[in-house]
């Protein structure tokens, strides 16, 4: 079975110090973090990439890592755009911020028409997850409702910063394994064996090692499907914020459970996430590729 990876690389990280942090250097021999992502999902067994990115990004993106990796997939370009809206929309005047993520995945309706992984670009994942996203879609394993999804569980305290607190969508899980909610967390860091958070809510349950969603979900082309109808029931209810509001991928999930038209499998990794969100992390991310190749986790030249 064909299977695609989707890569959302159209933000600059404004936190990062400047520069698109996407494309920092990181291995040995200029390897940028989506380098080691598209290594695993190929090892895994994914055949395709498709990158979102931004059109005024795109010579520099495919210099930095497309024209590498079309020697080893197949490679997809599409492009994330404020003003690509469904007929009958069009951008609130003076926004500037992007829909989010589930308008970046539905830019790549067009080239996917297989089972997918979507993950961030700037997030380093692991093998375990990669593997076990590819085995579910293989599998595809009916579960009962309109929608069938598979999330990778991270266990919270394996994706902290040293360098500040993060976001992190913590999730409540059954005992088959079922997602039963997401809640987007602010503020998170831990103080010993306790997590500290913005929700006291959350802070109340949340344990180190309670699964947490970082953005990689697995689906299936209906989902796509239900996007492009969905983005434009968004579109048609942001006269609260209409500067700021997003159409972001763990709030189109968690309205699909609370609707119970969907199922997300939550297959836990133990595997460390990392990834560049200070400007002070990308020393620490490099010093942890540099481990993971003294290890044989990866070859000091990635592609041979």
């Amino acid at each position: 079975m064909k299977t695609t990876l989707i890569i959302m690389a159209a933000g600059i990280g404004s936190r990062f110090g400047g520069g698109i942090k996407q494309l920092a250097k990181m291995g040995p021999n200029g390897e940028i973090i989506m380098d080691y992502s598209i290594y695993d999902a190929k090892e895994a067994g994914f055949d395709k990439v498709v990158f979102i990115i931004r059109k005024d990004i795109e010579e520099e993106f495919k210099e930095v890592i497309g024209n590498r990796i079309q020697n080893y997939m197949d490679v997809e370009y599409v492009f994330q755009d404020i003003n690509d809206l469904p007929e009958g929309f069009t951008c609130p005047e003076g926004r500037t911020k992007p829909w989010g993520t589930g308008q970046a995945v539905l830019c790549a309706k067009s080239v996917v028409d297989t089972p997918y992984v979507i993950i961030n670009a700037d997030d380093y994942y692991g093998k375990e997850a990669f593997v076990k996203l590819h085995d579910f879609l293989v599998e595809h394993a009916k579960m009962g409702k309109e929608f069938d999804m598979g999330m990778a569980g991270f266990i919270l305290k394996n994706t902290l910063s040293e360098n500040g607190t993060v976001t992190r969508g913590v999730c409540k899980v059954d005992d088959n394994n079922l997602l039963k909610e997401v809640y987007e967390t602010t503020g998170i860091k831990a103080e010993g064996d306790k997590i500290v958070c913005d929700n006291p809510e959350v802070e109340a349950w949340a344990k180190p090692e309670s699964n947490v969603s970082m953005n990689m979900w697995a689906g299936y082309p209906d989902f796509l499907d239900y996007l492009e109808k969905d983005f434009s029931t968004f579109l048609s209810n942001i006269s609260d914020n209409p500067m700021k509001k997003e159409y972001l991928l763990p709030n189109i999930v968690a309205e699909l459970l609370r609707e119970d038209r969907i199922n997300v499998k939550v297959l836990e990794t133990h595997d460390k996430w990392f990834g560049v969100t200070y400007a002070e992390d990308k020393e620490y991310v490099q010093n942890a590729f540099k481990q993971l190749i003294e290890d044989g986790v990866y070859p000091e030249k990635l592609w041979k």
